[in-house]
């Protein structure tokens, strides 16, 4: 199978809807209250598009934005279980290919101007030595450490390890073999802490 400008991904489930506890038991999820929380962000690669370089191979794992599942996602009428994963080279405004795992190395590679962050522990903000606060939501994320490197990272100084403030509401949580994680755009970095 070619694709033009689109990767090819093989999704065998587009929901996580069971758990399977430590006794061997398992636990079904109705996903339809929360699907977004449930969804599947990653597939095996069918195809990558011809017309880019990307260093994604047949068979590495891709890891895409949510849409590409949710509600009838963006199937291939071919096959139930195969998705189209839109990519643009130049800004993850229009590329839902976040990243990908290559099968041959274990490496973890952002994709287009997509950034990889991990959470980073926030002193909380106590406005009384008396008083202890309770939390019942957590705060929004402000800042992340890079989780991984690409070549737009480095275009602008920013390298794995390096501290990043992040814009309002502009983290989307993600899995990566299993560890949670946080895909910004590029451009949705503020500053680096020095």
């Amino acid at each position: 199978m070619k694709s033009l400008n689109s990767f090819i991904v093989r999704v065998e489930k587009r929901y996580e809807d069971e758990i399977e506890t430590e006794s061997g038991l398992k636990l079904y999820i109705d996903t339809k209250y929360e699907p977004f929380k449930h969804r599947v962000n990653e597939g095996e690669v069918v195809a990558t598009p011809a017309k880019f370089e990307t260093g994604v191979e047949v068979g590495d794992t891709l890891y895409f934005h949510h849409l590409v599942v949710l509600a009838d996602g963006q199937p291939l009428p071919v096959a139930d279980d195969h998705y189209t994963v839109r990519y643009n080279p130049d800004t993850a405004l229009d590329s839902q290919a976040i990243a990908y795992k290559s099968k041959a190395t274990g490496d973890v590679i952002p994709l287009s101007s997509w950034s990889v962050l991990k959470h980073v522990e926030q002193e909380p903000e106590i406005d009384s030595s008396v008083i202890e606060v309770v939390k019942l939501k957590e705060p929004p994320v402000k800042k992340a450490e890079v989780a991984m490197e690409s070549d737009k990272t480095k275009e602008i100084g920013i390298k794995k390890g390096d501290i990043v403030g992040i814009m309002k509401s502009s983290d989307y949580p993600f899995k990566i073999d299993g560890k949670e994680y946080y895909r910004t755009r590029i451009e949705d970095l503020l500053y680096k802490e020095v």
